[in-house]
């Protein structure tokens, strides 16, 4: 992965002249030059430069006009892009401030802080009220992780458009259930258009799509892992029918071995018109009871769940196979979208850290590392438009 941010530029000659007056009472548009002052500025070229007094000639006030890449501030616009730079690839806030000081330009720890913070609020594109760049998709990958927060765990929703795995928004979450993310879900799907969401195996995400009109997709990446796991459990307590359940329902260890075997053949397949072969291996153990209170589930319910499981599943499983969306659009069938996007700006910045001060920190810094990862593509992020 190859991050490329572009810092903005200090051009001490290049003054845009203003047009209107700054006070939004006034508005004025007769506006004439006083004098030109100069300007201590912290940067990594230019110690100062010259900025311009201006006069309303309606309402009297006086302001100043900086060149480009100069504000009000002590520092330039270039320093705060280059605090932000130092930070997203890996620096702490100290070590930032402590780099910046041996280039010969200072800002304390808390003004790195500060820099960095306010660049991130700016990132209204992955904003759930604003998705990014009014992005539409018919195929919406969403997902879940968690960063230690106070410590405490702090639950950050993610969404990304699974056709080019490009983010749409992160949001601090309360809770994990069907209500929660379908309130957060909700105004996501409506304002990209889609009509399909791809997920893990979570039955959260069952019922947001299903209360959402969409289609569904989850993981087959997840599913085959699971099922592989439950076969290598249930396969050595079925060859010797461990609590003779099987024999309660007539069923063999050879025949139940067989059928895991089937079953591991047919999550490696996973072809669409294979669902009636699962709905024949879980009407072989349609008998066996399930477990009363306090007692575990014998080997041929766990059987009996585990084929209708995977039965209730197969449609959503399969369903890339078929799936293509309004200009011939195609999904892979696994998260990695999201998950390779929650791998790259989440946790690898987080893994460097002790965990983080503020719930809003946590959202700000991975939207704003997000935001950079999107214009990878595009000829590289420019800081300058986060940098006031």
């Amino acid at each position: 992965m190859r991050l490329q941010l572009i810092l903005p530029r200090v051009e001490p000659t290049e003054l845009k002249p203003p047009r209107v007056c700054p006070d939004k009472g006034c508005q004025g548009r007769y506006l004439r030059p006083r004098q030109k002052v100069d300007k201590l500025l912290r940067d990594t070229l230019y110690k100062e430069v010259k900025a311009y007094r201006y006069e309303c000639l309606r309402c009297g006030r006086t302001f100043r006009v900086y060149p480009q890449g100069v504000s009000r501030a002590q520092s330039s616009q270039r320093l705060h892009g280059l605090a932000v730079m130092l930070y997203l690839l890996g620096l702490s806030y100290g070590a930032v401030s402590l780099a910046l000081e041996a280039l010969g330009v200072y800002l304390c720890k808390s003004q790195v802080y500060e820099v960095v913070q306010a660049a991130a609020e700016r990132v209204s594109g992955l904003k759930r009220e604003v998705i990014f760049q009014g992005i539409q998709t018919p195929a919406l990958g969403a997902d879940i992780t968690s960063v230690k927060c106070n410590g405490r765990w702090l639950a950050l929703g993610l969404t990304v458009d699974d056709i080019n795995g490009l983010v749409l928004s992160i949001d601090e979450l309360a809770a994990e259930d069907a209500e929660t993310l379908q309130e957060w879900m909700e105004p996501i799907i409506t304002a990209v258009g889609a009509q399909l969401l791809v997920s893990d195996d979570a039955d959260s995400f069952k019922i947001v799509a299903d209360e959402q009109g969409l289609t569904h997709q989850i993981c087959k990446g997840h599913v085959k892992r699971s099922t592989e796991a439950m076969i290598e459990d249930l396969k050595p307590r079925a060859a010797c029918d461990e609590d003779g359940s099987l024999n309660a329902i007539n069923v063999t260890p050879q025949q139940t071995v067989a059928d895991l075997e089937w079953l591991c053949e047919l999550i490696h397949t996973r072809r669409p018109q294979d669902a009636s072969a699962l709905r024949i291996l879980h009407l072989r153990y349609i008998d066996a009871d399930p477990p009363c209170t306090g007692e575990r589930a014998s080997v041929a319910y766990r059987l009996r769940m585990l084929f209708l499981d995977r039965w209730s599943l197969w449609s959503r499983l399969t369903l890339y196979r078929t799936w293509q969306g309004p200009r011939g659009e195609t999904i892979d069938g696994t998260n990695n979208g999201a998950e390779r996007a929650i791998g790259w700006w989440i946790k690898e910045r987080y893994r460097t850290m002790r965990g983080y001060k503020r719930p809003q920190s946590a959202v700000n810094i991975s939207r704003l590392l997000a935001w950079a990862g999107n214009h990878l593509d595009h000829g590289g992020a420019d800081l300058s438009l986060l940098i006031a």
